[in-house]
């Protein structure tokens, strides 16, 4: 077998891959909405019942959830525990930069949340969090609207785009 098409056939896969990533990173974006949407039902319920203190409240989310979730209330609960700052919000931000990289729907969602929690009565607190899941809800239905043309065409594109380099390199 020739170089060239040695070559050809591994660009083919390397874009093959970029677009396939693409998909994955959207569907994981996408599960980690649905998993801040169902903390969110938690939290309001637990705090409209129970009145949790927050860091507590956080420990029982991340001991509920996986991923990026679990992962970032946990890191919460550990800095709301040091007390760095009594600022929920940068509490928050500061959690959100120890779990990894987030999306930009994903940190929009949680400076919301950071400037709700603590900062207002019970109500307000609930209010916020109402507000968060409304937000994350929105951008799940929108990132659902045309979902499946959308994966199918970053893979299409993917596979496309290897295949004109590989014609054109070769």
């Amino acid at each position: 077998m020739s170089f060239k098409v040695i070559g050809a056939i591994l660009i083919m896969f390397g874009c093959g891959f970029v677009g396939f990533s693409m998909c994955a990173s959207y569907r994981r974006e996408e599960r980690e909405l649905r998993q801040i949407l169902s903390a969110m039902d938690y939290m309001v319920c637990e705090l409209q019942y129970r009145v949790t203190p927050l860091p507590e409240l956080c420990r029982q989310v991340a001991a509920q959830r996986n991923g990026f979730t679990g992962l970032l209330f946990r890191n919460l609960a550990a800095e709301l525990d040091a007390q760095v700052s009594p600022d929920v919000q940068y509490c928050l931000a500061a959690a959100a930069s120890k779990s990894g990289s987030i999306s930009g729907r994903l940190e929009e969602a949680i400076c919301i949340l950071g400037a709700s929690l603590g900062r207002f009565d019970l109500q307000g607190q609930l209010q916020g969090l109402e507000s968060v899941r409304t937000y994350c809800q929105a951008e799940l239905d929108h990132m659902q609207s045309g979902r499946d043309t959308r994966l199918r065409s970053y893979q299409t594109l993917g596979l496309c785009a290897g295949a004109a380099l590989a014609i054109l390199l070769v």
